[in-house]
């Protein structure tokens, strides 16, 4: 039996989409998918003392993940980079500190070469401790490089063994430099304390969790998981918004990603020409555990700071995802304005009311992903902005219109029918 989780932060971007209605221009921007460097993936594997129980299918945890990983390299697209790193395969003893070290690439993230692969796959034997942190530290750093899709797959049946190095914190550090790698997780015991940490680490990256309890299971899996870094991506550009907005960075239409801290407010700024319109929306995950009550506030204010429009969102603790977005049409230039600059600065700011218990780390910040679109803007922008209703202000007046015209057909109809009763 498989069980998924669906991961917060991959969450984010459909999100935020959904909430303007955005649609990207044919023309590349910031956000796009660029094709020009091979997926990558990075399969780490977890080869501690544990593997060796016979769970699986009546074989161990080690023989189950070696056939899937033979029948996964049988089946890996061409077009990707593969690698393979291990935790626990070398060091026997019980130095904790020793163990906590125990961690080396089997087979370099590149161009790949089935046989070779194979061959060191065969060689493992569980041996050791579970770094899954140090692991994923350098499994990152074998990613590294490039604007391909990153991805790194954890098998793991065990809790990770070198605390206070928490796993699910180094994720989100790897998350946090905005590198577009996913991490999904695999167990292969369904335990409940595994469950969570993995969990933990996949939703902190965008990625998914699976338990698995069967050998046919882990292959379709770890394939399926391959075949999708083969799949075109689009990875946010990471931006680092200032704390007001004469510092903030200049956006163009595209798709970034932030950190945001609990409770503080990012500034960013879009440059708008006469006749265009701004759409933008963000989205903040809650990836940690947060104090109910929260709230999202997205503002596009003047350079002297006067507020044009606002949206807000508010969640109660039932879902770890708040999004909001805004419009704002800027009107055609009159003829008599010809002297006046030709782009407008807006500055867009976002602020959350998320809080946490005391004891929750709260660096780094709340992953944040903000969609930016300057697309040509309605006719009768002006319209817009004073009703707030776009193109709908049209389709109210008609119905009002038409509500009129009823009601004075209906009255000359019901008094006609009234005169006819009293002469009868």
């Amino acid at each position: 039996m498989i069980r998924r989780k669906r991961p917060v932060a991959g969450a984010c971007a459909l999100l935020a989409a959904l909430t303007a209605g955005l649609a990207f221009p044919a023309g590349a921007a910031a956000g796009e998918p660029t094709g020009q460097d091979a997926p990558k993936v990075n399969l780490v594997l977890d080869v501690s003392g544990s593997m060796r129980a016979k769970d699986i299918d009546g074989q161990s945890r080690m023989a189950a993940a070696k056939q899937a990983f033979n029948e996964v390299l049988d089946a890996t697209p061409e077009e990707v980079e593969l690698g393979i790193r291990t935790l626990g395969a070398n060091y026997p003893g019980d130095d904790r500190k020793e163990g906590c070290k125990d961690t080396a690439q089997l087979y370099p993230v590149g161009p790949l070469d089935r046989t070779e692969a194979k061959t060191a796959v065969a060689t493992l034997v569980p041996t050791g401790w579970t770094p899954i942190g140090p692991a994923l530290l350098k499994a990152a750093d074998d990613l590294d490089g490039g604007d391909g899709s990153k991805r790194i797959v954890l098998i793991s049946d065990g809790e990770d063994t070198c605390a206070p190095l928490d796993p699910c914190e180094v994720a989100r550090e790897i998350a946090a430099k905005g590198i577009g790698l996913v991490i999904d997780t695999l167990g292969l015991v369904p335990n409940a304390k595994l469950s969570r940490q993995l969990s933990c680490i996949a939703e902190a990256t965008g990625g998914t969790y699976t338990s698995v309890e069967h050998q046919d299971e882990l292959t379709d899996r770890v394939n399926e998981l391959v075949d999708r870094a083969a799949e075109p991506v689009v990875t946010p550009v990471a931006t680092q918004g200032a704390d007001s907005c004469d510092k903030a960075p200049v956006l163009k239409s595209g798709l970034y990603t932030d950190r945001e801290e609990f409770g503080q407010q990012r500034w960013y700024r879009v440059e708008l020409f006469s006749g265009q319109e701004l759409r933008a929306s963000v989205s903040v995950a809650a990836d940690r555990a947060v104090r109910p009550d929260y709230g999202v506030l997205l503002r596009a204010v003047t350079v002297h700071d006067r507020e044009i429009v606002r949206g807000e969102a508010t969640g109660n603790g039932r879902t770890d995802v708040l999004s909001t977005g805004l419009r704002y049409p800027k009107p055609e230039r009159d003829d008599d304005d010809s002297d006046k600059p030709a782009a407008e600065v807006v500055c867009l700011a976002v602020t959350n009311s998320f809080s946490a218990d005391s004891g929750v780390k709260t660096t780094p910040g709340l992953p944040l992903e903000l969609t930016v679109d300057v697309v040509d803007g309605p006719d009768g922008a002006d319209d817009v902005a004073s009703f707030g209703l776009g193109r709908g202000w049209w389709l109210l007046g008609a119905l009002i219109l038409t509500g009129f015209l009823a009601g004075l057909v209906w009255g000359w109809l019901s008094r006609w029918r009234l005169a006819v009763w009293r002469t009868n």
